[in-house]
């Protein structure tokens, strides 16, 4: 008969793991104090993983026990190998929870597919789990970035609010969208805390910007499929637009997001300006990326 798994050798795993890893691998900020410590300190692990400082130290001490989500971050964070991985939910008592690998591709819908290539003057863009950006017309193209550019892998919607320059600085209220945006996320969360790309995505973004770690650690959460967009775009100037989202019916999570303005309005001519230009520039339709 197999005894209970003991929290303190877990903590002394994540002890000694953490002592392994480098805090320039990580793209840590410098600090003026000087390291004490031979790897990564207990408050940049649990910076890495989005949870608290407190929550941590305890794990480290044997004092509580992890969850399956929090070892799935931790795993991240920590850059755990499979061996590794298997080990550590071992110690924790929950070998079986620990969470699969392979995990099916999303792929479009031929219907939203059939939407995007008839949005002719209408930016729009399918958003499928984590808000990854799984295909987008041309008009959204004009309307954002080329997205056909940007590796696979970094296609998600949230990511490149934080971190795309381009579309950070065109958002004129960009605190409000992208706070938005993390409370957008923080719902989806809810639904599958162990899937190891969001947890991925989670970290690196918290270690990245502030902003998201602050927002993220507020656990706000919103189902807001509608509202007003205001950019400043670096070629048409300032569009006031209306975001509307629809929910795929098939229960895949993906989702429809288009930007329309009121006709007749200054915002209106300068979309169909925008969308027409790129239109000249493209001889193809629909351009699609797909989430790994």
């Amino acid at each position: 008969m197999n005894s209970a798994p003991d929290p303190r050798e877990l903590g002394a795993f994540l002890k000694a793991r953490r002592a392994q890893l480098a805090p320039d691998e990580f793209g840590l900020p410098a600090t003026d104090s000087p390291r004490k410590v031979t790897g990564l300190r207990r408050e940049e692990v649990a910076q890495l993983a989005a949870i608290s400082v407190d929550y941590y130290t305890r794990l480290e001490q044997g004092r509580v026990r992890a969850s399956a989500s929090v070892l799935a971050t931790l795993a991240r964070a920590l850059r755990l190998d499979d061996d590794q991985q298997k080990y550590l939910y071992e110690l924790a008592g929950k070998a079986d929870a620990q969470p699969r690998r392979r995990r099916t591709a999303q792929r479009v819908r031929p219907a939203m597919r059939r939407l995007l290539d008839q949005l002719t003057a209408t930016p729009a863009i399918v958003l499928g789990k984590r808000m990854d950006i799984l295909a987008w017309n041309f008009a959204a193209t004009a309307l954002y970035i080329d997205f056909s550019r940007i590796p696979v892998q970094r296609r998600n919607y949230v990511s490149l609010l934080f971190t795309d320059p381009v579309i950070r600085s065109m958002h004129r209220q960009w605190d409000h969208d992208a706070r938005d945006a993390v409370a957008a996320l923080r719902m989806e969360a809810a639904a599958d805390p162990d899937d190891p790309e969001l947890v991925r995505l989670v970290a690196e973004l918290s270690v990245h910007d502030a902003d998201f770690r602050t927002w993220w650690a507020e656990h706000r959460v919103n189902t807001v499929s509608y509202g007003t967009k205001h950019y400043q775009h670096r070629l048409v100037g300032d569009l006031t637009l209306d975001c509307d989202t629809w929910s795929s019916p098939d229960g895949s999570g993906q989702r429809l997001m288009a930007l329309t303005a009121e006709p007749g309005s200054p915002s209106h001519d300068a979309l169909r300006i925008l969308t027409s230009w790129t239109a000249e520039q493209s001889s193809g339709g629909l351009v699609e990326g797909r989430s790994q």
